[in-house]
């Protein structure tokens, strides 16, 4: 910071500046207020106003506690005779000295600065030569720890095969010791034929008996690989091979009776549970083809295998009592009981097992198979017995049905046992393909038993069918029928629930069929054949019902036919005949609802087979091409035999309902009813009787058809009805001879007809009875209007021509020269 003396005065002493005043966080206020401060007293006074506040009245205390006015107003007191700013003079001097003194020491600054370039030039050049001596000295170093490295490396490959000859030297070493010494047991195997006597200790010592065991077999490989490899052409060789065969047969005989040994060791450790002697025997055994012998030993050994009580009881917990009928529910829980010992058994063995062998899954293979080929299979081939094709149990038996159900629980609870054991262990073992093999036999021939049981089912209930509607014909007699109230009911009528019945048998087959086949394609194909058995049983079943209804319309028929009124017939004789066309009209009707029943309920039939064919068919089919498509074909063909006896079942409806109406028409309508005469009476606006009862009878007898048809079928059957009522009217029509009053009672008739007809919605039918209310126009009007009535339907002409000849007046108002130039023209 710049000092100044006080004593001394402002303009003569040199400022002094510090360049440390520079350095760190340098402030120009600072240094400005630190130059004047001695000059300007104000200038620390309102410093240190604006520090500490300003004092009452513009005075300030002063350390000796007087009060002094501020320099403002000490200056103007003084007066005008002092100077404004009497320091500027003080102040220039003093700004021109720190001028010359901060020259001084930029210059200062400048040369150290220029010093301490050229000694850092000096410093820099002075490093980098040090750092590439450096460098030239790292990279030398480098190379002295490549050349190092490689040294190394070199003597450790040098080591490391001398180690390898070393090693490979001791195992030699340790070979030929071993050799030495098997050698040396091989030559006592080689002695004599049979004599195991002069052997060494270490073959009859109980202790030793795991190295013996590794040796015998160690030499007995030895001598049979010398021997495959001996040519009998050189004689040496020819005796040497001689003199191991000895030593062959001798260890076979000694691996044999050692073997033995341990085989009877390991069997009276077996029945104390000794299972560390078990395993000690087990681990040695595994050195005589890989422990197979004692593997099998084992597992023979079971009680479940040898004990026969358990075998019997297995049978009476599945089958019951000798000579009882097992049902499939019985066997079920039979076999899930003896299914589920099973399983406990194997679990436990799985411990031992476990416990005492050194592979322990092939054990759990050998025993898991050894439980299905011999102890499941002994208990299927006593509940499984395969009938004959040919020669089927009776029903009364249970039939192939029995046999069906009887496969089907056994392979689901023996297909759970061969999962149970999968989970329990079974080593290798494709237990799932040999639980497939057990039923093999009954696999091959699955889908020809399913459809002959389906067959043998369907026969059944036909059978028990025609036997119940043998008791009710029994029962009812004749009665009824002789007085022809009811031809049909001697027939049997199509039944839902039987149809019901069949699919359900389909339904139960069909979920064998998804049981025992695994494959996409062997599913379709036995879906499809057991299908196609449903398939045939309801088109024949159907089929034979609408049969039986159309016998019951040819019967209706030939009644009719029997009693057709003749011409000069005595009054008793006609009214016997027509009380008999009466019986015959009712056979007729009871016929036709007997019919529409059939039909109502054979769409109802067909309905269920689709739906089932839709909801459970369609998804197992689907996955394989063509399936599908060739069902739904096959479902078609199938129900056509049904359509067909459908069709014509219903045009003999048609002609029954008309030759009723005929008859009707026959006997109600009079001559009169449209020739009134002319009595100056009001006329009849009434329909005629004949028309009234034919209504009333087509009303009473098509409400039968209106609810057993619909769709189309319906659609058809009314109008091809209407069309045939229309003709038969006309032609009934023809027969009389009308007067306007009579023309008056016929349009009454046609509109009754028409109104009726209209329930049909035929609108071809509708249109023709509309253009018979015109028809009958040609009765009512004058002659010489007759021309203008077919200007708007031209169409009508042929028949008006023929009704006009009805007229009355035809002859007497020479209708036919009058009009024949309307015939000409319109021809």
């Amino acid at each position: 910071m710049p000092e100044r003396s006080k004593s001394s005065s402002v303009s003569n002493l040199p400022l002094i500046l510090d360049i440390d005043d520079f350095k760190g966080d340098f402030s120009f206020d600072a240094l400005f207020g630190n130059l004047v401060n001695e000059l300007l007293p104000s200038f620390q006074e309102e410093e240190a106003d604006t520090a500490g506040g300003h004092g009452l009245g513009g005075t300030e205390a002063l350390p000796n506690g007087h009060a002094r006015a501020s320099s403002d107003a000490a200056k103007f007191a003084q007066g005008d005779s002092i100077p404004l700013f009497p320091e500027v003079d003080a102040l220039l001097s003093l700004f021109k000295d720190s001028c010359k003194e901060l020259i001084d020491l930029r210059k200062q600054v400048d040369g150290k600065l220029y010093n301490l370039k050229k000694e850092v030039s000096t410093q820099d050049a002075k490093h980098r030569r040090t750092l590439t001596e450096l460098e030239k000295g790292v990279d030398g170093l480098f190379d002295s720890f490549a050349r190092l490295d490689s040294r190394i490396s070199s003597v450790g490959q040098t080591a490391a095969k001398i180690g390898d000859h070393l090693q490979s030297a001791d195992a030699q070493r340790e070979t030929a010791s071993q050799t030495i010494e098997l050698v040396k047991y091989l030559m006592e195997f080689n002695s004599s034929p049979g004599d195991l006597m002069e052997l060494s200790p270490l073959f009859s010592d109980d202790s030793r008996v795991a190295e013996a065991a590794s040796i015998a077999q160690k030499l007995r490989s030895f001598a049979e690989e010398d021997i495959a490899r001996a040519v009998p052409s050189v004689v040496g060789s020819a005796t040497a091979s001689r003199g191991l065969e000895v030593a062959v047969a001798n260890l076979q005989e000694y691996c044999n009776e050692l073997e033995n040994r341990l085989l009877s060791r390991f069997d009276a450790a077996s029945q104390r549970r000794e299972l560390s002697t078990m395993s000690e025997c087990a681990k040695i055994l595994s050195q005589f083809n890989r422990g197979s012998s004692a593997m099998q030993h084992y597992v023979a050994t079971r009680p479940m295998f040898i004990d026969v009580e358990i075998m019997n009881s297995d049978t009476r917990l599945v089958l019951g009592d000798q000579g009882s009928q097992a049902s499939p529910s019985n066997v079920a829980r039979g076999l899930s009981s003896l299914y589920k010992e099973i399983t406990d058994t194997v679990r436990k063995e799985a411990a031992t097992i476990m416990a005492v062998f050194p592979s322990p899954n092939d054990v759990m293979s050998i025993l898991v198979q050894r439980v299905l080929e011999q102890r499941v299979t002994a208990l299927l081939d006593k509940l499984l017995v395969k009938p004959s094709l040919v020669n089927p149990p009776p029903m009364e038996e249970g039939g192939l049905l029995l046999y069906l159900r009887m496969l089907a629980v056994a392979y689901e609870k023996t297909q759970e046992l061969a999962r149970e054991l999968r989970a329990v262990g079974c080593g290798d073992l494709d237990v799932e393909g040999l639980t497939e093999s057990l039923f093999s036999s009954h696999m091959d021939e699955y889908p020809e038993h399913e459809q002959a049981s389906l067959g043998q089912l369907y026969q059944a209930k036909l059978d028990e069918l025609r036997a119940e509607n043998q008791n009710v014909s029994d029962s009812t007699g004749t009665i009824g029928r002789s007085k022809g109230a009811s031809v049909a009911s001697s027939h049997q009528q199509i039944s839902v629930a039987v149809v019901t019945e069949f699919v359900r048998w389909n339904e139960e087959a069909l979920t064998r069929c998804t049981l025992f086949s695994s494959q996409p394609a062997t599913l379709a194909a036995n879906v499809k054949a057991v299908f196609t058995c449903l398939l045939d049983q309801v088109s024949q079943y159907i089929t034979d019902g609408l049969e039986r209804a159309r016998d019951s319309l040819t019967e209706a028929a030939a009644m009719r036919e029997r009693f057709v009124l003749g011409t000069n017939l005595s009054r008793r004789v006609a009214a016997a005949a027509a009380s008999a066309a009466e019986a015959a009209a009712a056979a007729g009707e009871s016929s036709f609802r007997s019919f529409m029943v059939a039909v109502q309920r054979c769409g109802s039939s067909v309905a269920i087979v689709q739906q089932y064919f839709a909801n459970s068919i369609s998804r197992l089919l689907l996955p394989v091409d063509g399936a599908h498509a060739a069902s739904c074909e096959e479902m078609a063909t199938a129900m056509s035999s049904a359509e067909g006896a459908a069709y014509k079942g219903l045009q003999q409806c048609i002609e029954t309902v008309m030759a009723e109406v005929e008859r009707l028409l026959s006997a109600e309508q009079k001559a009169t009813d449209y020739r009134s005469p002319d009595d100056g009476m009001a006329p009849d606006h009434r329909p005629t009787n004949a028309c009234t009862r034919v209504v009333a009878y087509l009303s009473r007898v098509l409400e039968a058809a209106f609810t057993a048809l619909e769709g189309l079928n319906k659609q058809a059957f009314l109008t091809e009805l209407g069309n045939r009522l229309y003709k038969g009217l006309l032609n009934h029509w023809q027969k009389f001879t009308f007067n306007p009053s009579g023309g008056l009672r016929l349009k009454r008739d046609i509109t009754e007809y028409g109104e009726f007809v209209r329930s049909f919605n035929a609108p071809s039918v509708d249109e023709k009875f509309e253009l018979l209310g015109i028809l009958a126009n040609v009765f009512i009007v004058a002659p010489e209007s007759l021309s203008s009535l077919f200007e708007g339907t031209p169409s009508i002409r042929k028949d008006a021509q023929r009704f006009i000849q009805l007229r009355e007046d035809y002859k007497s108002a020479k209708l036919a020269s009058r009009l024949s130039s309307l015939w000409s023209g319109s021809s």
